[in-house]
This record gives structure tokens, sequence and C-alpha cells, in this order.
């Protein structure tokens, strides 16, 4: 990552050790609020550009480096979550947050050399608030709703401190983010060990291959749904596919898809799915949410531009 420093003033190493702390936190913090690594790292950019244009006499008067680094990330992404829904009404087809790979896990699904690890992917941490039913549910909150939330709840700000964020009173975010808990806990459902999702996925991937339409069908909540997010750079479902029957024939004869295709089973946002390769590049990241013994949803991320961590 390029930084910038200011005309008067030198970067010292005290600085540059707050940075290189801070990228990992950032990055994190940036990625939940937004669904997208691409737009996280330009946050993170920007972020640190900011730092060092300040005179090195203000940055060594900040009192917390990581807050004053916190703070005014966070108040990007709050700026770029109020103008990504106009955006994203001119977006071609469905929008879905960006799939990450496994921790630590190469293109061709081994893990990756520990000395060389992937940039910056490898830096997410994978856990329940970056799994794709997880992100898909932020993406039905207001912009202050998802950062108080993901502020409090997931990164453990006090409301004071998110109070100076969304620029609102810190009992006005308490009153936020117990909206998005309520979003939240009204789109969940129980969900199926990781040892049952990863078997589910790998039936799918065979039932699939077979264009067993019957067996999809049984793997298949009656109500399931399949939303595709192309960008109108590769081929996808304009809208949302509902009920196992349209779904489990919809795959049985996607030959275009399979055919000359490789599916493996990879992790996607930490929990069990499936990609397409096509001569050695990944085109497709599938990710799946199982409730009980069945799978309930189904998000195909196929827009180039959301695939570059998958690429080797």
């Amino acid at each position: 990552m390029d930084v910038n420093v200011d005309a008067g003033g030198e970067m010292g190493d005290d600085d540059l050790s707050v940075i290189m702390s801070e990228r990992r936190r950032l990055t994190n913090l940036a990625y939940r609020m937004l669904g997208s690594l691409a737009d996280a790292e330009d946050v993170v950019q920007e972020t640190c550009a900011r730092w060092y244009a300040m005179p090195a006499e203000r940055r060594q008067a900040v009192a917390s480096p990581a807050g004053w680094l916190t703070t005014v990330a966070s108040r990007i992404c709050l700026a770029q979550l109020g103008s990504a829904r106009a955006r994203r009404e001119r977006y071609v087809g469905e929008w879905l947050p960006e799939p990450l790979p496994g921790h630590r896990e190469g293109a061709d699904g081994a893990a990756a050399d520990p000395a060389n690890p992937a940039d910056p992917a490898d830096r997410i941490t994978l856990d329940e608030s970056v799994n794709m039913a997880f992100l898909v549910v932020l993406e039905t909150m207001t912009p202050a709703e998802r950062v108080a939330f993901i502020l409090h709840d997931v990164f453990q700000y006090p409301f004071a401190e998110v109070a100076a964020v969304v620029g609102r009173s810190a009992a006005a975010c308490r009153q936020l983010a117990a909206s998005a808990r309520r979003r939240i806990r009204a789109a969940q459902a129980p969900v199926a060990p990781t040892g049952v999702q990863a078997g589910l996925v790998r039936e799918f991937k065979r039932a699939w291959e077979a264009k067993d339409v019957r067996s999809l069908m049984d793997l298949l909540d009656p109500e399931a749904t399949v939303i595709a997010d192309g960008g109108g750079l590769a081929g996808a479902l304009l809208e949302p596919l509902v009920g196992s029957e349209r779904i489990a024939r919809a795959y049985a004869g996607s030959a275009g898809l399979v055919g000359g295709r490789t599916l493996r089973e990879r992790t996607v946002n930490g929990l069990p799915g499936l990609v397409a390769e096509q001569d050695g590049v990944t085109d497709t990241v599938i990710a799946f949410r199982t409730t009980g013994h069945r799978i309930s949803h189904i998000w195909v991320v196929r827009n180039p531009e959301k695939l570059r961590p998958w690429q080797g």
C-alpha cells in the first residue's frame, strides 16, 4: 500500500508501525460495512492518506491513533453506504456482497504458503459476521444502522464512540443497533453444523453434475431461493429464482455453466461452498445457506470484478 507523507514532515517508524498494526482491523471493519473487499481497500488507503496528510505535530498530538483511524474509516464507509444505494439502482441484476476464499486458501483450494499470504483477502477474519447470509441481511439496513451495529455488536465499540462516527447521540445509536439486531433475528433460522452443510454442498455438486433433478429437489427446501450477481459482465439470473423444482430443473439444465468447467468444493466466507473454474480461472463462486438438512438459499457471484481474491 502506498502512503503519502506531508510536505513538511517525514514518516517515522512510529507512524509506520501505527498504520501496519491497524491495517488488518480497518480492512475487517470496512469489508463488513461495505460488503466489498475492493471498496474496503480503498477506504483503508484513503484513511491512511488522511493520516499522513496531517502535519507531523498534529499526528503526534493524537492521543489514540487507532481510535482516530477507526473513526475516519467508519465515516468514509458511512458516506459510501449513503451513495451505494443510488449506484445499485443502476446495477444490472441483483447485487451481492463480494465473496472471500477461506483463510490462507490458494486458488486451487490448498493452503497457501504462510510465508506468502494472500493479500489483502487473507487479512479478513472469517467468522459468522462475514458469512454470506449475514452480509445479505446487512444490505437491508440503513447506513446508520449498519455502521452502529458493526461498530458496537461486532467490534465492541461503546456507543459514545459510535455516536462520534454516526453523528447522533449515544441513545440514538443504541436504538439503531437494536433495530439492526431485530433485522438479524428476523432473518435467522436454525443453521446446520458445518459438517452437515459440507455434506449437503457435496451432494448438491454431485447431483448437479449428474443433472439429477430428483436428487436436487430432495436437497432443496421447497421455498429455496437462488440469487445471482453478474453485474452485466457475466451471464446470470436478473431476478431471484424461487422454489425447489424450478431451481432443480434450472441447475440440471445448466449445461452451459457446468460444461467445460470444473466444480470444486471451497470455503466461501467461512462456510462450505462451490466454485466453477474454466481453464484454471474461477468465474463463479457459490455460497449456500442450509436450514436443518436442506439448502434454503444459494448465492451465485459471477461478476468478474468481485472475484479477484479467487484468482491465483
